[in-house]
């Protein structure tokens, strides 16, 4: 059984990074530059999942006020189904604990319905649509929010998925 660890993203991660996207989005994926932008943004944090430190996975998020926004969450199609979209979710909203973060928002595109069935799975509701937001096909885009996180359902809910996901050190 392999293990696997989050850390947080450093810029040798990004080539490693490129090639998941490809693999995930086709030629529509961020560039070079986009994530390089992203790891020196005062307001994000992005962090991969590894296999013997090979990122398999990543995930980011810009951190406004009380407020955390996923900008992208994409594992390795070799990987998938392992629950590592899961351990990366799990550790954003520990740092969103930990820097008094209530609410967690993002995009999904509405075709991605694995996404949105995980979303659910960890408290995001459903607050409308952004028209036409991805540019490679014009799909609309499902905006999800997470109740406060701060709320004593919402907490306990998490401290048991947490629990789950680290009692399994090897997922």
């Amino acid at each position: 059984m392999e293990e696997y660890k989050i850390r947080k993203m450093d810029y040798k991660d990004i080539e490693e990074i490129l090639q998941i996207e490809e693999l995930c989005y086709g030629s529509h994926h961020w560039s070079y530059e986009s994530f390089l932008s992203e790891l020196n943004n005062k307001i994000s944090s992005y962090r991969v999942v590894c296999a013997q430190d090979k990122p398999i996975g990543y995930l980011g998020i810009w951190k406004i006020v009380d407020e955390a926004h996923v900008t992208n969450l994409s594992i390795h199609p070799q990987y998938q189904n392992k629950k590592l979209a899961h351990k990366l979710l799990v550790d954003a909203i520990k740092e969103c604990y930990q820097e008094k973060i209530k609410y967690i928002t993002l995009e999904v595109r509405v075709s991605n319905l694995k996404a949105i069935h995980l979303y659910e799975k960890f408290g995001f509701n459903s607050l409308g649509y952004r028209k036409k937001y991805y540019q490679d096909n014009n799909e609309d885009a499902l905006i999800m929010w997470s109740n406060n996180i701060f709320d004593e359902k919402y907490r306990t809910f998490y401290d048991r998925i947490n629990s789950e996901i680290n009692d399994k050190q090897k997922v």
